[in-house]
């Protein structure tokens, strides 16, 4: 059943991940021509490529507020850019390049799309809207009424608003949000303004008629149609309220500083927009692929050479490893520079690694006597304690290295440590599901019984000890 579905998993990521043109890539002229994917509004044929590599749009942002504007501009300002990196960058993979720069304006620079796209994508004002779930489940604006007086209970998707209510939106909240930390808790602290606090006490009214685990009870705030905050109504809010419960100062200090920006959206007008070329070009994409072929080939051959039939075997897992982690690049979709490309290389490495740790505990029992099946099964797991901690410390650098990234706006440090992390979590899957489906297959042939195949010549004659002991631990 597992063979059955590394088969399919390894034909569908081909496909996926098939290029429209291999021969540029492919030594031969006689490959099949790609087409990419698509499936309904999803469509996929190319890899997204990062600025090095195919260049994309250069936006230059300027703050346009309005005449009678008495905020701070340099925070509001600060705030369009985090909200401009939400929107191009929520996930730190599409290595777009975001940056304050002097005469209030905002520099953008977004891979593989055109000046149109990104002005489309970037350049519009933030929308803040807060939401409610209706009697139905559905997601909704939390409405109320100016005068305090009608009733506005939430409506049906899509339905229109009623005469005489309103929807609670950022433009009703005061422009000092501030994040607090607490000993238990980071919170941040809001104030409403005009009609604010007569929406907001009618809206939080209506949802405390709601036990605590209804869905009803809840407040949400949306930004540009994100989810910035889930919390569950406990009083009646007005003039000012809490938002608790988030994991991290610093995700207390975001949503403050989204809030503020929805609470005065600053308009942002283009004042420069040009194509960017490449820095390296498609030549360099082209090599990049060239090199990793040979790398991946160079790999094979000294694990065949080495460890014979289980090299073979690793080989195979490592071209089922390869796929998969590029349709999961492709599908996500991660966009690739050259940093993303050293860390899609380097977690090629632990997978070679990991399929090493194995077959020397495999040798060990072989060379004891024991079975090709117990040798399996207990060379998988005196290898597994080894493998898992070593990929955790890899994933535990990732994820440091993807809070830095975070932390001080380098998309770049954030795209290796995704990518790497993503990759050496399919390196495990490869080594422990992959590579062991392909050896149980083998149990039961007669290339079992051939110990050279393994590497494994100098077998020892097992004693009743020996026995014994692979009957209660081999399997």
């Amino acid at each position: 059943m597992l063979f059955l579905f590394v088969c399919v998993l390894t034909v569908v990521a081909v496909v996926v991940v098939w290029p429209s043109d291999p021969g540029r890539y492919l030594p031969g002229d006689f490959w099949p021509q790609g087409k990419g994917f698509s499936a309904g509004d999803f469509d996929r044929t190319t890899m997204r490529l990062g600025l090095d590599l195919r260049g994309g749009c250069y936006l230059a942002l300027q703050a346009d507020p309005p005449a009678d504007y008495k905020g701070d501009l340099g925070g509001a300002l600060t705030g369009a850019k985090r909200v401009i990196e939400r929107r191009v960058n929520s996930l730190g993979v599409s290595e777009s390049e975001i940056s304050t720069a002097s005469g209030n304006r905002i520099v953008v620079e977004i891979p593989g799309v055109s000046c149109t796209e990104a002005q489309q994508q970037v350049g519009r004002t933030a929308s803040l809207q807060f939401k409610v779930v209706n009697d139905e489940g559905e997601i909704v604006p939390a409405l109320g009424s100016p005068d305090g007086k009608t009733a506005c209970p939430p409506q049906r998707l899509g339905a229109p608003i009623p005469e005489g209510c309103a929807v609670m939106t950022g433009q009703y909240l005061k422009n000092n949000t501030i994040p607090q930390r607490q000993t238990t808790t980071n919170l941040v602290e809001f104030e409403t303004t005009g009609i604010g606090s007569t929406l907001l006490e009618q809206i939080t009214s209506h949802a405390l008629q709601f036990d605590p685990n209804d869905p009803r009870r809840r407040l949400l705030i949306y930004l540009d149609d994100q989810q910035i905050s889930n919390a569950v109504v406990q009083s009646v809010i007005s003039d000012r309220g809490v938002i608790t419960g988030q994991p991290t100062f610093s995700d207390a200090r975001d949503l403050s500083d989204l809030l503020n920006n929805g609470a005065l959206p600053i308009p942002l007008k283009s004042i420069q927009s040009s194509e960017v070329s490449a820095t390296l070009g498609e030549d360099s994409v082209v090599e990049s692929v060239h090199a990793g072929e040979v790398g991946l080939l160079a790999v094979a051959l000294f694990m065949i050479l080495y460890y014979r039939l289980p090299g073979l075997l690793a080989a195979l897992a490592l071209g089922v490893y390869t796929a998969t982690t590029l349709m999961v690049f492709k599908l996500w979709p991660v966009t690739l520079t050259l940093s993303g490309i050293a860390a899609f290389v380097l977690s090629v490495g632990m997978a070679v690694d990991a399929n090493i740790l194995i077959f020397e505990r495999m040798k060990e029992e072989l060379r004891r006597g024991r079975t090709l099946n117990a040798a399996v099964d207990i060379g998988f797991r005196r290898a597994w304690t080894s493998i898992r901690d070593s990929n955790i410390s890899t994933l535990i650098t990732c994820l440091i290295l993807y809070w830095f990234g975070n932390q001080f706006g380098a998309t770049v440090v954030k795209g290796f440590a995704l990518t790497l992390a993503i990759g050496v979590g399919i390196s495990m899957f490869s080594a422990i599901t992959v590579t062991r489906t392909f050896l149980k297959m083998i149990v039961g042939t007669p290339l079992a019984q051939n110990h050279w195949l393994f590497n494994a010549e100098e077998t020892k004659q097992r004693t009743p000890a020996g026995r014994a002991a692979e009957s209660s631990g081999g399997g």
